[in-house]
């Protein structure tokens, strides 16, 4: 479908975290938005009141709604606690005004959930049957499978609990996006119709996350250009908690190495440990940084010799973090700490773009530290790889094409 050539259709997109909050959902969810309003159809965002830092503009409201860039943003307010349990009820609360929204919704329009939280699939259920609107769940991340490997679901009435209510969310959808051939493998082994999933990556805008070179205004700014550097850029979150700390130590067995850096970049719950961890280690190469601005992230990932991409050892098959795709279109070789199986490890694997070692494996870790130190030639090769693989299967869009005529497809077909 060429820009204009169909009908405009009236999209709801359902996402818990949207700018200005940092981190990927909010970016790319803001990118499809800006995307299906620019191809002339009616856009709502429906998301939260911001966390800290950035509730303030909106203190003492319990809803607000925004223009921007010529779509509508509903913004609703839930809990800011990091806990996990009050995660679920945060996510609890976001599910209850996605219901409370769907009076808003008519026959004939389109509802995007971005998941999670699994609960928002209730809204999928009830706009099917009482709206008549087509639903699409995109799947970022596998619930409760998640919940169950962390422990923080560990009572076997309350698994099987989850579980049954997994299989009758997707039911309620009239078509998946998963974003990987593991993650549809999921859900087919749990029974979900094949005609149902489609897989589409999550995406990023190669235009302006592209090569930079390693002598830029940020690495002069944090004084990285002439020093060896291996980089973790993104949230700082229980699933990169463990493994960072492997990273970390991996770091200090080459600590000897006055060229070398470990830079983590980013906030999160674990943020403090992972400080408290380098310091008791007194690991004078590692080095923390806060977010940067978004318009800086091109030469900040410029700045890095090597990228970082670690899950926790017990969910290296449930999560495809976007920040892989980012580092891609750096056009930096990538390495992943994951299980050798898991959809990290393929998507490196395919592209030749780089290495992957499983998240317990320090030597290992350190070993491909000194070995890329030493072998520049390999690490352009695998960066030029990258990027090329960046640009052919996970370029804007490219994927948002995708992302479109699946919405236009479920319009009207009650």
């Amino acid at each position: 479908m060429e820009k204009g050539e169909s009908q405009p259709m009236k999209v709801f997109i359902h996402t818990m975290y949207y700018l200005p909050e940092f981190g990927s959902a909010p970016i790319l969810m803001n990118e499809l938005a800006s995307f299906l309003q620019s191809n002339v159809h009616e856009v709502e965002v429906i998301t939260t009141i911001p966390r800290p830092p950035h509730h303030k503009p909106y203190k003492g409201q319990l809803m607000h709604k925004e223009k921007t860039d010529g779509f509508t943003v509903r913004r609703f307010r839930t809990n800011f606690t990091v806990h996990h349990i009050g995660r679920l009820i945060a996510w609890t609360l976001y599910t209850f005004w996605s219901l409370w929204n769907l009076r808003r919704v008519n026959k004939g329009d389109v509802l995007f959930l971005r998941l999670p939280p699994l609960q928002i699939g209730l809204v999928g259920w009830v706009a099917r049957k009482w709206a008549k609107a087509g639903v699409l769940i995109s799947v970022q991340d596998i619930h409760p499978d998640l919940s169950i490997e962390s422990g923080l679901l560990r009572q076997k009435w309350a698994i099987q609990l989850a579980q049954k209510f997994e299989k009758w969310i997707y039911k309620q959808a009239d078509e998946i996006a998963v974003i990987s051939e593991g993650f549809k493998q999921n859900l087919l082994d749990k029974s979900v119709p094949n005609s149902k999933l489609h897989i589409v990556p999550n995406w990023v805008d190669t235009d302006l996350l592209r090569p930079f070179p390693k002598d830029n205004p940020v690495s002069r700014k944090f004084s990285l250009y002439n020093k060896f550097v291996a980089m973790y850029s993104g949230t700082l979150t229980l699933s990169s908690y463990m493994t960072l700390e492997k990273v970390m130590e991996a770091a200090k067995m080459i600590k000897e190495d006055e060229n070398f850096r470990l830079v983590i970049v980013g906030e999160g719950l674990k943020k403090p440990e992972l400080e408290d961890k380098a310091r008791q280690m007194n690991l004078k190469n590692v080095m923390f940084l806060p977010f940067q601005p978004y318009k800086d992230l091109p030469m900040l990932l410029g700045a890095s010799d090597l990228l970082l991409v670690p899950l926790d050892e017990k969910k290296t098959q449930l999560s495809v973090p976007s920040k892989l795709y980012n580092y891609m279109a750096a056009g930096r070789p990538i390495i992943g700490f994951t299980d050798d199986e898991s959809e990290v490890a393929r998507i490196i694997s395919d592209a030749e773009c780089g290495l992957n070692v499983l998240p317990d494996d320090v030597q290992g870790m350190a070993q491909i530290f000194r070995a890329l130190k030493k072998q520049k030639s390999q690490k352009e090769t695998m960066g030029k790889r990258a990027r090329r693989c960046a640009e052919q299967e996970y370029a804007k869009d490219v994927v948002l094409k995708k992302y479109e005529d699946l919405l236009v497809s479920l319009r009207g077909i009650k």
